[in-house]
């Protein structure tokens, strides 16, 4: 676009003129060549040949590099949303999605695993809530897991490695529980499959979620996360529904053979897939050849606690795993007070989950389509309490209340069981959205992993609270007169939360905004240097032309 120009009446007048008009010395911080165009008072000044002298009173200067960034800033949605489509969206999609799939799919040899211990090798319920909180101990180090993903590559890549070796790992741990009888029958074997299980499923977490991260950002896509959550859930939606069915007609064994089956695909579809087609950002690590290992570590190590102190991220990530940690969880003996006193059939249990589920994806595809938009702290304030009055649902069960009002024991499980399991897990979902928002470039593993971190260790604090709980109010597995006082107990302590709910902020647009503005004064320093270049150019042009002869 060129500024408006006062030409002479005669055409052969007007190329005289340009002629005459010496364009300023091209200053170096210009990538274009600017265009000057005159504006004069008066077109009678111009018709005369016998005075060459031009006055101009004030030279527009157009840039056209700036003209071309005003249009694409124009069609910059339109090229994200072929980014997605185009650029690795294909990839993505089958990467990602199956890999959250199976992850939620997890519950589908687990509850195979939790039906072992309790009923062919008689753990107490104690015992059995210990081996499932100790089972979770190596997803307490994600944060490692994360720094090592940011900060070390591996061929060249930096997240598609770490999800391979992570499903191999698990591979390694379902497949003895499937073919090893010692493996399955011994605790402490069956103990060391369990945690190897989970360092593997903890690394490709990490790295999915890292990877995740970084396509969002880059291609400003923003619900990746909610879409990943989905894909968690409909996995568990499957398996939990195909868990029950087959677990009255198989034995454990050939339910860890079939989950082991789709680790082996999974792990074969990682290593068909190149990073590089992904179009995510390169590693640190390549752009800095001299940088050592240990050093590149210790700055992603200063970066992490950087992005942990901030405000922003501090304060939600203190309020939710405060939240999980304080309220104390008796999954184990309620499992085996629906197992060994009612009774409840493996598909009763599996079909309260599978509901549970559905309502979970259900909830997701709201907040991803309407929630987002709503108070963040009205929203989680409103769950909490929802979670805390879901916890006296048990107690209906364990109180027999539901059969004076006619509701069957299966049927009641079957609607109310996985109620406060379903709440508990979405709650996490505005947090997550949350922090992958904020997530500074270059630590998305990392911060991502510390997020997951935080909240396993929340639930194994929150389990062992569970235990102790359990074995001071003397719950055994022939006694469980006292586990209404622990469902009441539970009851209390969840709606402490809510007191420090200021910790959460309003909602996710004020956080984005807040940090945008941040953004935007790290970079008024480049957009000052720009109009210094700019007036420099219009002063040397004037100083010109008061140099001009009269």
């Amino acid at each position: 676009m060129i500024g408006s120009t006062v030409l002479p009446d005669k055409p052969s007048m007007a190329i005289a003129t340009c002629k005459m008009l010496k364009p300023p010395p091209k200053p170096s911080h210009f990538c274009a060549r600017p265009i000057l165009c005159t504006q004069n008072k008066s077109p009678n000044t111009m018709s005369r040949p016998s005075k060459p002298k031009v006055t101009i009173t004030s030279p527009i200067l157009v840039i056209p590099s700036q003209v071309s960034v005003r249009r694409s800033k124009k069609n910059r949605g339109c090229e994200e949303r072929r980014d997605f489509s185009q650029v690795g969206g294909q990839q993505m999609l089958g990467l990602c999605g199956f890999g959250y799939w199976v992850q939620g799919f997890r519950c589908f040899p687990w509850l195979a695993l939790n039906f072992h211990m309790a009923h062919n090798l008689n753990l107490p319920p104690s015992t059995l809530q210990l081996v499932q909180n100790s089972g979770n101990l190596p997803m307490v180090a994600k944060p490692l897991y994360g720094i090592l993903s940011d900060a070390i590559d591996v061929g060249g890549a930096h997240r598609l490695p770490y999800i391979s070796a992570g499903v191999l790992l698990q591979v390694l741990s379902w497949g003895p529980l499937a073919l090893i009888p010692l493996a399955r029958e011994a605790l402490p074997n069956l103990m060391a499959c369990v945690l190897l299980s989970n360092i593997g499923a903890s690394i490709s977490e990490v790295a999915m979620d890292a990877l995740v991260a970084e396509y969002g950002q880059k291609h400003n896509l923003r619900g990746l996360q909610s879409y990943a959550f989905m894909a968690s859930a409909a996995g568990g939606i499957l398996g939990n529904l195909l868990g029950g069915y087959i677990l009255l007609r198989t034995p454990p064994k050939t339910m860890f053979f079939i989950f082991t089956s789709l680790l082996s695909l999974q792990f074969a579809m990682s290593l068909m897939t190149r990073e590089a087609s992904l179009r995510v950002s390169q590693p640190l690590v390549n752009t800095l050849k001299k940088k050592s290992i240990l050093l590149s570590i210790r700055n992603q190590l200063s970066d992490l606690l950087r992005a942990v102190h901030e405000e922003s991220i501090s304060g939600p990530l203190t309020w939710i795993v405060l939240s999980i940690a304080t309220v104390p969880i008796l999954s184990g003996s309620i499992f085996c007070f629906q197992t060994q006193c009612l009774h409840l059939d493996p598909t009763v249990i599996g079909m309260s989950r599978v509901i549970g589920q559905l309502l979970l994806l259900f909830t997701s595809v709201l907040f991803d389509r309407y929630w987002k938009n709503v108070s963040m702290r009205r929203l989680i304030g409103v769950v909490q309490v929802l979670y805390a009055c879901s916890l006296l649902l048990d107690l209906v069960l364990v109180r027999q209340i539901n059969l004076k009002l006619g509701i069957p024991n299966d049927m009641f499980s079957l609607c109310f069981s996985g109620l406060a399991e379903t709440i508990a897990q979405f709650k996490l979902l505005p947090f997550s959205v949350l922090f992958v928002n904020l997530c500074p470039r270059g630590c998305e593993g990392s911060l991502t992993s510390f997020l997951a971190s935080a909240l396993c260790l929340s639930s194994i604090v929150s389990g062992f609270l569970g235990v102790g709980l359990a074995s001071v109010i003397r719950i055994t597995s022939g006694d469980y007169s006292s586990l209404p006082v622990g469902i009441l107990i539970q009851f209390m302590v969840a709606l402490l939360p809510v007191v420090w709910i200021h910790l959460v902020p309003q909602s996710l647009l004020t956080v984005e905004k807040d940090r945008k503005r941040g953004l935007s004064k790290r970079t008024r320093k480049n957009r000052r240097v720009g109009r210094v270049v700019f007036g420099s150019v219009i002063s040397y042009r004037r100083e010109r032309e008061s140099e001009t002869p009269r």
